[in-house]
């Protein structure tokens, strides 16, 4: 009966048909949200190649996990910063008074690492993506089984793609010393929901749910002191005091859960600061409701009058973005954007050069960089700067597990603002000719895989 009323229909078809459909339910039923560029290339993939396309898609497809959006109960006044009130629209802590220091080399931020480690008393947790295998990644676990002998509860949550990288035997001594260890979306386990591609990019060490280190910085070298002859790369980080503190310690406790590890409860500061730096913690990733960082980004664009002072070692923005940065140039809005004019991933350098041309066309100053910056910050005005681990491209605005710190006082802008503008004279102007036909047609394909990237 089959056959005579679909007398044509072939097993190609019907996996086609399959495929599409599937596309169709999970993004209706997840309430999913994709660029329609990214919507249109998983519709085409799976029509022309459903037997790799459709694998691929249940892999790497989601980018969001299920979760409750987090409501307003009642309405309440508006907060000193029009920020705060969309940052707090997401369920996301109020800002608090905290007490700041910003490290403007990677030997200040070894010292404050070394120095919170050293002062914990109760415990330390440690999110990172990697470990060096090298002088820096050893002294770290070091520290960590030393805070052990000294009574301190010690937890060390390493991304799946960063465990790759860390020798077997490393693991083993931190587990003998008593350090509990996890490891975050593990590329060949289960042990944490959604697909392998989205990454836990956070980086933070708090000691005792009331002090942070945070910023770029990666426990490697190459962020801190350099080896082999080879200078550290440029980066940002600074140590925090208060509820902002105890806000990341809250989002690594869920973290932590996520990935298998013991919990333990999250103890707010007995005596938090009363004056200072107003700070707000900012997560981003598959498990909030909205594309926070991203959000605050384009609003911040649009409310931005004077400049906009940006620095990212990765800059491949979504259509958005690009649109907002663009609009805010043309209203007047002076801006600087600093990149490596050669970073480690030359995919993403190669990708980058569509967007900076149509930013530079309508007045962007791209500076590019002599060496590798990791840093990763943006000033708005004198009203609002954000410095954290994201960068300024489609994978850690829209797929990573990632965090901002947004600061509010004018004495934390300008230093975060005279930290990048201290390296513009010595880059380059980015040439914005057209190119030719072949660069042109491999970088539109490119952009179809740039969350990838």
């Amino acid at each position: 009966m089959f056959r005579g009323l679909f007398p044509k229909i072939t097993l190609h078809s019907l996996i086609i048909v399959i495929s599409v459909l599937t596309y169709v339910l999970t993004t209706r039923a997840e309430r999913e949200r994709r660029p329609p560029s990214i919507a249109i290339a998983w519709v085409l993939g799976m029509l022309a190649l459903p037997y790799v396309v459709l694998p691929m898609y249940l892999f790497f497809g989601r980018r969001k996990l299920p979760r409750k959006i987090a409501r307003r109960s009642a309405p309440r006044p508006h907060s000193q910063h029009w920020a705060e009130d969309l940052i707090e629209s997401f369920g996301l802590p109020p800002s608090s008074f905290s007490q700041v220091r910003f490290h403007r080399d990677g030997i200040a931020s070894h010292a404050s690492l070394v120095s919170l480690l050293n002062s914990a008393t109760q415990r330390v947790d440690i999110c990172t993506y990697l470990v060096g295998e090298d002088p820096i990644g050893r002294e770290m676990m070091d520290c960590l089984m030393a805070c052990v002998r000294r009574g301190v509860r010690v937890r060390f949550l390493l991304d799946g793609v960063g465990a790759i990288q860390l020798p077997r035997s490393w693991f083993r001594q931190l587990k003998h010393a008593g350090v509990e260890t996890a490891v975050f979306s593990p590329l060949l386990a289960r042990k944490t929901q959604g697909p392998r591609n989205l990454r836990n990019h956070r980086k933070w060490a708090i000691a005792d749910d009331e002090k942070l280190w945070a910023g770029g910085r990666n426990l490697a070298a190459e962020y801190f002191t350099g080896s082999n002859g080879v200078p550290p790369w440029g980066d940002l980080s600074y140590e925090i005091s208060g509820f902002t503190a105890a806000a990341v310690a809250q989002q690594f406790a869920a973290d932590w859960d996520a990935a298998g590890g013991a919990t333990a409860p999250v103890i707010p500061p007995a005596n938090p600061p009363q004056s200072g730096s107003r700070t707000q913690f900012l997560p981003s990733g598959p498990d909030q409701a909205e594309d926070t960082v991203h959000a605050l980004l384009i609003d911040a664009c649009f409310q931005s009058t004077e400049r906009l002072l940006a620095v990212t070692p990765y800059f491949v923005p979504d259509a958005s973005l690009e649109t907002a940065m663009r609009l805010a140039a043309r209203r007047g809005v002076k801006i600087d954007l600093c990149i490596p004019a050669k970073s480690n991933h030359i995919l993403a350098d190669f990708v980058r050069n569509r967007s900076l041309r149509a930013l530079s066309r309508a007045g962007v100053s791209v500076h590019l960089l002599p060496a590798m910056n990791h840093a990763k910050a943006v000033v708005f005005d004198d009203t609002i700067a954000l410095c954290g681990s994201c960068n300024l491209d489609s994978r850690s605005l829209l797929l990573n597990y990632e965090s901002h710190v947004v600061f509010y006082d004018t004495v934390d802008i300008e230093w975060l603002a005279g930290w990048i503008q201290g390296l513009i004279p010595s880059a380059a102007d980015f040439d914005s000719r057209a190119p030719g036909l072949f660069r042109d047609v491999c970088e539109g394909l490119l952009l179809t895989v740039a969350y990838q990237l």
